[in-house]
């Protein structure tokens, strides 16, 4: 009998040639669990910007549609699709038309926006491309807590008002909201948490131990969002996909430390990404 045919998934989000963030966090565990990737950058930096400096290029929407069409000929079948960083709005209706035009049936969309204590770090039209178009398009959205009360206007201390704040995405479309390094009222200090909620009505948190790190690594949203959209695309239930991505996202986080290391450990915990060594339990919301 033979093995069903490798999936492919398209991923169109940031890259540095040096370190862990955008396509390079995400690149690589979807092809260790036994993805096929098609990689177009947004951008190309030597690192990534938490560096202070880095040299390089944002791509323009010509370039990236140029790359698609060069794809296009090549009459490939397109599973699924992740985006990360945009680095241009313009860039988002580029993405919109490339969903149509594979016939993609899957996107998992990473609103990259901001984050807590750092504000916004995109241009001004970037939110507003999330909120009003990607919104109703996307099959999946990873936000982060900053980001789920920036596409939504709701303050998020709770597991309450984060449920709250996931159903209003699914009122546009949305059909499963993963929340990524969530923080509420109540959680212990050395605890962090990832809420999933779907639109059936199936809601679940897992907590795992929160390593401090001085400075944190950057690019752990775009590894989860990749581990995510993974497990999903294999078919696994909601509460175990966020449980094997919380483990594995766990492996990496403590590798890295182990290594004293700025950047992710990637290539170090990679057997992870197929069998993390830790274990967390996803418990149930549906009673909130």
């Amino acid at each position: 009998m033979s093995n069903p045919p490798t999936k492919t998934i398209l991923s169109i989000q940031s890259h540095v040639a040096y370190g862990y963030v955008g396509n390079r966090a995400a690149v690589f565990p979807l092809q260790r669990m036994g993805y096929d990737v098609i990689a177009i950058n947004t951008v190309q930096f030597s690192n990534h910007t938490g560096y202070g400096e880095w040299r390089g290029d944002v791509f323009s929407p010509a370039h990236i549609q140029d790359i698609l069409d060069g794809i296009d000929k090549r009459g490939v079948k397109v599973d699924a699709l992740l985006t990360g960083y945009l680095g241009d709005a313009a860039i988002g209706q580029t993405i919109l038309n490339t969903i149509e035009h594979f016939d993609i049936p899957l996107w998992l969309c990473d609103p990259v926006m901001g984050d807590v204590g750092r504000g916004f770090f995109v241009h001004k039209d970037i939110p507003d491309f999330f909120k009003d178009k990607a919104g109703c398009r996307a099959a999946i959205m990873t936000p982060n807590q900053f980001e789920l009360n920036a596409l939504t206007g709701i303050t998020i201390t709770t597991p309450q008002s984060a449920l709250e704040a996931c159903n209003v995405l699914h009122g546009r479309g949305v059909k499963t909201v993963i929340v990524t390094s969530y923080e509420f009222e109540g959680l212990a200090e050395d605890k962090i948490a990832m809420l999933a909620s779907s639109h059936k009505g199936a809601h679940y948190m897992v907590e795992t131990p929160k390593l401090a790190f001085t400075p944190p690594p950057n690019g752990a949203g775009d590894m989860t969002s990749a581990l995510i959209l993974g497990h999903i695309l294999s078919g696994a239930p909601l509460n175990e996909a966020l449980e094997r991505t919380a483990a594995s996202v766990y492996d990496v986080f403590e590798t890295t430390k182990a290594a004293e290391q700025r950047e992710l450990a990637i290539i170090q915990a990679q057997d992870s990404f197929i069998q993390p060594k830790a274990r967390f339990q996803a418990i149930s919301l549906d009673g909130l």
